[in-house]
């Protein structure tokens, strides 16, 4: 068994690692630390939880119990974490961090983009981008883990075959998608209340979404993301457009061919003619995949559904640190949602 711990294991990303590694067969989770919910039930926050904790109770963040841990998840705020991950590199085994203070290869890129200044640049150099469909031979050997953000595990998987296999062109590209309101996190915000959010949906960081730049770096592109939230607790679908290199030659068949072919034996990604629906992937690990051209307009589309909180975070970390450790990558996970 590998010794865990979840810190930040109090918000909604916590929560997913905590019912997943409760069903893995390698994982035993050591420490579980809650920041402000310290000391109190986790069952009490989620009772959904109360079958595999029992009585425990969020623990306080103490660095001498993390230490000599097999493997550490950070759900931390960015600069938390960045703050934290030098104080962890060399005392645990491998670090997944769920933040984005490690993603991004352009330190310079963090001021305009999250706000701060980073601090431990040579970290992000040594970071593996948390990917396994994408990075897998990378994350063999890794000790620090920066996994993707949610909207990007969508757009990545979308849009990267077709532009590795030059069927559709680096600028232009757009990005729509839609999120359930646990991607704004557990913390109280106006926009994620409940008379706010039912029975509406919006667009939101408008040009200037923090994802943009790491959907970028991953496709080498150009690309316009709008994000929108929608009435729902979880998944993400993203509509995602791009103009073909070569129209004439173009077809719907030949792009859902090069998704299909580029994701051959992935355990996670599920590529077929009909359009996908974030339930269908609901407390899984799976992304769904389809895509058409539109000879009228001249547009290829691909569209993804994923669940926001598996795949595009705490799953897509449990899938990450398996790769790392040595485990059957798909341990702890399953590829079926929940349905209805």
């Amino acid at each position: 068994m590998f010794r865990i711990g979840i810190i930040g294991a109090s918000g909604y990303t916590g929560a997913e690692l905590l019912r997943l590694c409760a069903a893995h067969p390698h994982y035993e989770v050591v420490v579980a630390t809650g920041d402000s919910q310290a000391g109190s039930p986790i069952a009490a926050l989620y009772p959904s939880l109360a079958a595999a904790y029992g009585d425990r109770v969020f623990d306080h963040v103490d660095d001498g119990a993390i230490e000599g841990l097999d493997l550490v998840f950070l759900g931390l705020p960015h600069e938390a974490s960045m703050e934290l991950v030098p104080r962890l590199t060399g005392q645990v085994g491998v670090i997944v961090d769920l933040s984005a203070a490690f993603r991004l290869r352009d330190v310079a890129a963090y001021p305009r983009w999250y706000g701060f200044d980073h601090n431990a640049p040579e970290l992000v150099e040594q970071a593996v981008y948390g990917l396994p469909e994408r990075h897998r031979d990378a994350l063999r050997t890794a000790t620090l883990i920066a996994t993707p953000g949610c909207y990007v595990t969508a757009a990545t998987l979308a849009l990267a075959p077709l532009l590795d296999d030059g069927l559709v062109a680096a600028t232009g590209i757009i990005v729509d998608a839609a999120s359930g309101v646990s991607g704004a996190g557990r913390t109280l915000k106006a926009s994620s209340l409940f008379c706010s959010a039912d029975a509406d949906v919006s667009a939101y960081g408008l040009l200037d979404h923090r994802h943009t730049p790491e959907i970028e770096q991953n496709l080498e592109a150009q690309v316009l993301f709008t994000p929108h939230l929608v009435p729902m607790s979880r998944g993400i679908l993203a509509t995602c457009y791009a103009r073909p290199t070569d129209e004439g030659s173009c077809s719907t068949e030949g792009v859902l061919e090069s998704l299909r072919t580029a994701y051959a034996g992935e355990p996670f990604v599920v590529v077929g003619p009909n359009p996908p629906s974030t339930k269908a992937t609901m407390g899984s690990n799976a992304v769904h995949l389809t895509a058409r051209f539109d000879p009228r307009t001249g547009w290829v589309m691909v569209i993804a559904a994923l669940d926001n909180l598996t795949k595009g975070a705490s799953g897509g970390a449990v899938q990450a640190a398996n790769v790392a450790l040595g485990c059957e990558e798909t341990a702890g996970l399953s590829t079926v949602g929940v349905y209805p």
